[in-house]
This record gives structure tokens, C-alpha cells and sequence, in this order.
């Protein structure tokens, strides 16, 4: 499960990327952006595409008492209308994310942050899903499992990632069969782990 990532870049740079408009979006750098955040997602309508800013974390309803901020199971009907609606699918700009360690480091006793990226593709996506609600719209993120760099770090699932492009057009545009088609991990030798510093010191020289 991915609760943690970094979004470094600028409105006019994701626009740009993405093919959207900025929406007025004026961003400062988000270091580390946890679940119940606002974050900046690309969605698409009838005017074209929009940079927004949403709520990280799909409403809670019935038994389920938090928010979902990770998508697994697309089997399940509470993800199959979206999937199947291109409308209600969202790029979540990213420049980096993090996936905690199964152990606690020996020296601190505490689990440590592992950061990851994608050389070259300063700026990416993840797959997401978003709904509106009373409180305002509302995304999640496609998960899957791991490649082999992740499931050293975290063996149960990854983000699935989208590099701009032919990725993020087809995840906009598929139909339900070819949307699910992607939830699939991003290959080992386009991903790198980084230091957290590191991370937040090269995004915020790119752009």
C-alpha cells in the first residue's frame, strides 16, 4: 500500500506534460503528501482537461470507516463504474513516492521511508480513479503488485505508474477491459530508489 508521495513540480509544468489546462492551479512544492490531503489530478470533461486539486482518499461508506486511498480489487462494484467511465479517471501527478520498510532500521527502531522515481520522467503519474461527494471531489490510486525493485522494500503492492504519453492517453481514453488491462507494475529498469533528500533536492531543480 503506497500512503505516502511527493509531488515537487509546478501547475505549468504539469499542465503542460499532461495536455491540460492549469485551472488557475498556483502550487507550492509538496514534499510529502499523506491520505486526507489536497493534491494536484488531471481529469478530463466535454472542455477538455483540467488541472484540479482533490482530496486524497475515496469517501467511506457502509462498513467501511476510512477513507480508501489505494485500488486493488477492480472486480469489486465499488470500483467498477469508474473504471468503466473514462470521465472518472484522473492522472495523479507525482515526481516521487515512498513505500515504508517491512523492518524497523536496528539503529532507530523506527521503519524507514524508501523513495522511489523514474530517471529521465521527472514528473509521472499514477492511475487513478475520483468521484465528487458533499466535501468536494475525492481520488484514489490503482495499485498492483510489485516489481522487483518495490517488493524488496514492500512485497504486497505498488502505484501503478503511468509515464507521459501513450500511457496516460490510453488511461484517459480506454474502455473499462482496457483500463483494468493496465494495472500492471512499471518495469524494474525504468524506476530507481533514491535518498529522500536526493529526491526533494532534484525535483525542485527541473522545472
Amino acid at each position: 500500500m503506497c500512503n505516502l508521495y511527493r509531488m515537487t513540480s509546478n501547475a505549468q509544468a504539469i499542465a503542460e506534460l499532461f495536455r491540460a489546462g492549469t485551472g488557475g492551479c498556483n502550487l507550492p512544492a509538496l514534499d510529502e503528501i499523506y491520505p486526507d490531503q489536497t493534491a494536484p489530478v488531471v481529469v478530463a470533461n466535454a472542455d477538455g482537461r483540467q488541472l484540479e486539486m482533490m482530496r486524497w482518499g475515496w469517501p467511506p461508506f457502509g462498513e467501511i470507516k476510512r477513507p480508501i486511498t489505494n485500488v486493488r480489487n477492480l472486480a469489486s462494484p465499488m470500483w467498477r463504474s469508474a473504471l468503466a467511465d473514462p470521465a472518472r479517471r484522473c492522472l495523479v501527478a507525482v515526481t516521487a513516492f515512498s513505500e515504508w520498510s517491512a523492518a524497523p532500521d536496528p539503529h532507530t527502531g523506527r521503519k524507514r521511508k524508501h523513495w522511489f522515481d523514474l530517471p529521465g520522467h521527472p514528473l509521472f503519474a499514477f492511475a487513478g480513479l475520483w468521484r465528487s461527494s458533499n466535501e468536494g471531489p475525492h481520488f484514489a490510486f490503482l495499485t498492483c503488485a510489485p516489481n522487483v525493485l518495490v517488493s524488496r522494500v514492500h512485497p504486497k503492492a505498488m502505484p501503478v505508474i503511468l509515464r507521459a504519453g501513450e500511457p496516460c492517453e490510453r488511461w484517459l481514453s480506454a474502455d473499462g477491459t482496457g483500463a483494468a488491462a493496465m494495472q500492471v507494475a512499471l518495469a524494474d529498469d525504468l524506476m530507481r530508489e533514491i535518498a529522500g533528500d536526493a529526491a526533494e533536492g532534484a525535483q525542485a531543480s527541473l522545472f
